[in-house]
């Protein structure tokens, strides 16, 4: 292995600002907490990287998961009994604890970003911040894995991922 990929070291670029204290009562996906709210606290130094943010619906946030305790290469996940393998689940115990969310955006104010639709623990270190687009971001015939089966209850009611 090349050695100066040994050890990466990033720094956070902000902090991410919920209603929530513990993974326990953190909804499991954004997408089914349309009213849970938070703030995005990006660090003054690189408040210049939000400018033009505002014209979009929905950000990608990527940040550390800082209350994971070590990882599992095999674990179950929230929404099934059954174990998978960490890189196809979406559970905090990773090798590298890095998290990603889609959010929606209500407002930008300086360096503050209001979003919606969160599933992040309170006072989650930011790694960064990419915009939602559509026209790049959706795969036709996308397949869901070991999802697909799936019942899950979300806020509109019992969904089947298919």
């Amino acid at each position: 292995m090349n050695k100066n990929m040994d050890e990466l070291t990033y720094r956070p670029i902000g902090i991410i600002h919920t209603g929530f204290r513990d993974k326990k009562v953190a909804p499991i996906q954004g997408v089914f907490a349309k009213d849970a709210k938070g703030e995005v606290e990006v660090f003054p130094e690189y408040a210049d990287g939000l400018r033009d943010i505002e014209v979009f619906s929905h950000v990608i946030l990527i940040y550390h998961f800082h209350l994971s305790d070590g990882y599992s290469l095999i674990s179950k996940p929230f929404l099934k009994d059954e174990q998978h393998g960490i890189f196809s689940i979406r559970h905090f115990k990773r090798p590298n604890p890095i998290g990603l969310s889609v959010v929606k955006l209500k407002e930008v104010r300086g360096n503050i970003l209001e979003i919606c639709e969160v599933d992040i623990i309170d006072g989650t270190p930011l790694l960064d911040i990419k915009p939602f687009v559509p026209q790049f971001d959706h795969r036709d015939n996308a397949r869901s894995g070991w999802l697909n089966s799936l019942e899950y209850e979300g806020e509109s009611g019992k969904h089947r991922s298919e």
